[in-house]
């Protein structure tokens, strides 16, 4: 029988999903709260902290030399503890009120690839931040909650999850990960390969709406009779001034081709290496996916191509593994089986 905790007992506890990209926030109790890019804009000279969040993403390539805006994120795991703890405790604030007794009970999502050293640093950062204690789930595991996939059931599962530094390949049965690959490529190696692909073919460098680029013409399956255009406005490399191009979707779609590459050939090792009676069951259960990725045109269509099984793209995918937290934050029995030991 499922154990559920009394409403109130807990109604400050916190879920998060500690994204490259983004950072979501969920308390027990009203849901999905916050979200908010994983980026911090600090003081050069007094390292304080000067924005957090949407505001200082704003802040990207407008600062003078005072101000230093950054991503404490890098491919999934910390990359600066200082900023991270600082990210967090900015982020918790917001959704705790400083008349709040007790301190909450904090579950953070880490990618299945996060070392012992970068799940410690994680820890750390909450603890510091004003947890009362921590968990750690591996991002798939909580993916696959949060998208309404069994578990619990001995069938397995295949979930994808693309998120903004990693995607992550899990095949989930009985509360546990039978098999992962995860990859440190994601949605930011996707921006990444579209600024390169500009600044080859076009002279033209300026990142900070490359995000939008994206998911305005991003596809990954060939685009029909007069493909979507978009403009883009940056600097000359070479003049070096101001310049506006137009660019397409078949365009974007070339740029992110070794992108959707490494994606496709994880999910294909992952199928190569799991148990036969396991991979008898994707025949059924098919391949979930979730992550901002998910969202990118086509991706499951080249999928489902490539691999003969049903693909199917999560509800409101960005958002999985932190409604997947939010969900184990009602239910300790489930959160003791699937939580990193300590």
């Amino acid at each position: 029988m499922k154990l559920r905790l009394p409403p109130g007992v807990f109604a400050n506890d916190i879920g998060i999903d500690l994204g490259t990209a983004n950072t979501l926030l969920f308390v027990r109790g009203q849901g999905v709260v916050l979200s908010e890019p994983s980026i911090v804009a600090l003081d050069r000279v007094r390292r304080t902290v000067i924005a957090v969040g949407q505001p200082a993403k704003a802040m990207l390539g407008r600062t003078p030399g005072n101000i230093e805006v950054v991503r404490p994120l890098r491919s999934g795991v910390i990359a600066d503890f200082e900023v991270a703890q600082t990210l967090l405790r900015e982020l918790i604030a917001r959704v705790q009120p400083r008349a709040r007794m007790f301190r909450p009970r904090i579950i953070i999502g880490v990618s299945s690839c996060t070392t012992q050293v970068e799940k410690r640093a994680v820890r750390e950062a909450a603890m510091q931040a004003g947890a009362k204690a921590v968990y750690l789930v591996e991002g798939p595991m909580a993916a696959a909650i949060g998208a309404g996939i069994p578990i619990q059931e001995p069938g397995g599962h295949l979930v994808v999850d693309i998120g903004g530094g990693t995607t992550e390949v899990a095949v989930i049965s009985l509360s546990g990960i039978v098999y992962c690959q995860s990859v440190r490529s994601g949605g930011d190696d996707m921006n990444e390969s579209i600024t390169q692909y500009i600044k080859k073919h076009y002279n033209l460098v300026g990142e900070r709406r490359v995000e939008e680029f994206k998911l305005a013409l991003g596809t990954a399956r060939a685009a029909g009779e007069g493909p979507r255009t978009i403009q883009i406005k940056g600097s000359d490399i070479v003049a070096r001034v101001p310049k506006t191009i137009t660019i397409n979707e078949e365009e974007v779609r070339e740029a992110l081709y070794d992108s959707v590459g490494t994606i496709v050939e994880t999910v294909r090792v992952c199928l190569e290496r799991i148990p036969p009676e396991i991979a008898a069951d994707m025949v059924d259960n098919g391949i979930v996916l979730t992550g901002g990725g998910a969202l990118l045109a086509g991706l499951d269509d080249i999928i489902r191509k490539e691999t003969y099984l049903p693909v199917k793209i999560a509800d409101d995918p960005l958002s999985c593994v932190v409604r997947g937290i939010g969900m184990l934050l009602d239910d300790l029995p489930l959160l003791k089986r699937v939580a990193l030991e300590q």
